[in-house]
């Protein structure tokens, strides 16, 4: 309740100095804005924060990569199996995981449901 008061206020008082100030002075705001867009300084910042923003995503996906990779090694270790699904399963060209012949007679595989899931959960 505290956010949303503060929040309309702060709408209130905005639109009430915006209305005082008039076209003029949002023309003149505009105009400066479009300045600072234009000017060199700008755009070495937009071009340094864009830089990270790509560093940080690439550092989050190496990170989930490895995390998926020591996942996969977990799951290998307890099955013993060291095809990297332990489900029967082959991989395909494109990297999906294609079903197979999991949860016959003798293995110990959980019996597989209709779309290839787990009927033991």
């Amino acid at each position: 309740m505290r956010f949303r008061l503060g929040f309309v206020t702060g709408m209130a008082t905005g639109y009430y100095f915006g209305a005082r100030a008039g076209r003029q002075r949002y023309d003149q705001m505009n105009r400066a804005i479009a300045k600072l867009r234009r000017s060199d300084a700008f755009e070495e910042a937009r071009d340094r924060a864009r830089s990270a923003v790509e560093e940080a995503a690439e550092l989050a996906k190496s990170a989930v990569e490895e995390g998926v990779e020591k996942a996969r090694a977990a799951v290998d270790s307890r099955t013993g199996n060291s095809t990297g699904n332990g489900h029967g399963a082959d991989e395909g060209a494109s990297g999906v995981i294609l079903p197979g012949p999991g949860g016959g007679a003798g293995t110990t595989d959980p019996p597989m449901g209709p779309g290839g899931y787990s009927s033991s959960r």
